[in-house]
């Protein structure tokens, strides 16, 4: 009855900083009616896009929204402009609360800033690659590199548990209370 798709793309530029755009698209397989008149099936009822650039820290430097279609033409692109608050904030600090502060409601549009949402973890998924680097680069020099990013961000990579202690033992901290499933647990002679 209905189809959502939502696509990120992400480009590193030649100035070091990141490109990330991404598309939200509803459609239906009937003809919808709407207020302003019937959609036919197939076609969009929602069309946009969103590009934000990010510096290496993942601070939005810059934000463009377009709304291709919308439901109602003429009034919801009115809000594509205000999506430039974006700039300022940082996908890894605050962003979703900062964007509910500044776009959410009738500041914005609910489906351009949904899709803003799913932009911190598209970040760190393009720019993993660069963080690895750059880690092994200050291990081969004999420093310690800082505190991975994906520690204490989700379940996998909790401080306390397995896949940290198998693959980042350096970061590891055994908690008070054993993890869920003990057998999971690596002992030091099969770490890497």
């Amino acid at each position: 009855m209905h189809t959502r798709s939502v696509r990120v793309d992400a480009f590193r530029r030649a100035d070091g900083t990141w490109d990330l755009e991404a598309e939200l698209v509803d459609v239906k397989p009937h003809d919808t009616p709407l207020h302003s008149g019937v959609r036919p099936a197939g076609e969009p009822v929602h069309l946009m896009r969103l590009r934000v650039t990010i510096d290496e820290a993942c601070e939005v430097i810059d934000a463009v929204a377009v709304s291709d279609a919308v439901p109602y033409r003429g009034v919801c692109e009115r809000v594509v402009p205000d999506y430039r608050r974006l700039i300022g904030l940082n996908l890894l600090r605050g962003f979703r609360s900062g964007v509910r502060e500044r776009l959410g409601g009738i500041a914005g549009c609910t489906h351009m800033t949904e899709l803003a949402q799913v932009l911190p973890t598209a970040a760190v998924q393009a720019m993993a690659g660069d963080e690895w680097r750059r880690h092994e680069q200050i291990e081969r020099a004999g420093g310690r590199p800082p505190r991975p990013f994906m520690i204490d961000r989700c379940h996998a990579w909790r401080s306390d548990g397995p896949v940290v202690e198998r693959y980042l033992p350096t970061w590891f901290q055994a908690g008070d209370e054993p993890a869920s499933d003990p057998d999971s647990r690596v002992s030091t002679e099969e770490r890497p």
